[in-house]
């Protein structure tokens, strides 16, 4: 890769299907490129780190020092693509931190690509947190992630004037399914026969999406 990805996957608001999103890309990821590290900023379970404990460290950004070791961590041009399941609790210090320290520009500095995935919703909270990331982040590392469980119709002008990555609805008994802490979507591609389940076609399809992510933003960046 020409540049490092960091994904940070978040919302204001909890119950928008985040985690979901962050498990999601970080097993794609670890399908593409053999190697994902994963960042669990949570206060409820099942969090990132009960799905996929082999990759996923926790932290935590409510004091100084557990802030700047997630940074030392994330803000290194290794190639190790990283993912950063951001809590709902901490969607406004995680940003106010951001900001402070001009990580944007930093991250650019260093060779890092920062790709903000918002996971949408249709109320006031979302609208004032898409608003404050537009002034922070550049227009091509904003993504909004319109999740069809949660926004059941279109998504707020202001996020789908921009990139969208759309998460179709599962039924309920397969979101149940997935929903397993022992689930895997590469596993399933991988044991699953036949290609034209409901599933097997959904996972391809958000695996796909990711990866055009990965070549419309990240590459055009390097």
């Amino acid at each position: 890769m020409p540049a490092t990805p960091v994904y940070i996957v978040c919302s204001p608001r909890p119950q928008v299907g985040k985690t979901l999103v962050a498990r999601l890309l970080s097993e794609f990821l670890l399908l593409k490129n053999g190697r994902v590290t994963a960042f669990d900023i949570n206060l409820k379970e099942p969090s990132l780190l009960d799905y996929l404990p082999d990759l996923t460290e926790t932290a935590d950004v409510s004091d100084t020092y557990g802030k700047m070791a997630l940074m030392d961590r994330v803000i290194v041009d290794d190639g190790m693509a990283k993912v950063i399941d951001l809590g709902f609790h901490a969607f406004d210090e995680f940003f106010k931190m951001s900001e402070e320290i001009g990580f944007m520009k930093e991250a650019a500095r260093r060779g890092i690509a920062p790709v903000i995935l918002f996971v949408a919703d249709t109320d006031r909270v979302s609208a004032r947190g898409y608003e404050m990331l537009q002034r922070q982040v550049p227009a091509n590392a904003l993504v909004a992630v319109d999740n069809e469980f949660v926004v059941r119709g279109e998504l707020p002008p202001a996020m789908a004037r921009g990139r969208v990555v759309a998460i179709s609805a599962l039924p309920v008994f397969l979101k149940t399914y997935i929903g397993r802490l022992t689930f895997s979507f590469t596993g399933y591609l991988r044991g699953e026969k036949d290609t034209s389940t409901e599933l097997h076609q959904w996972i391809r399809r958000n695996y796909f999406s990711f990866r055009e992510l990965e070549l419309n933003v990240i590459l055009q960046r390097s």
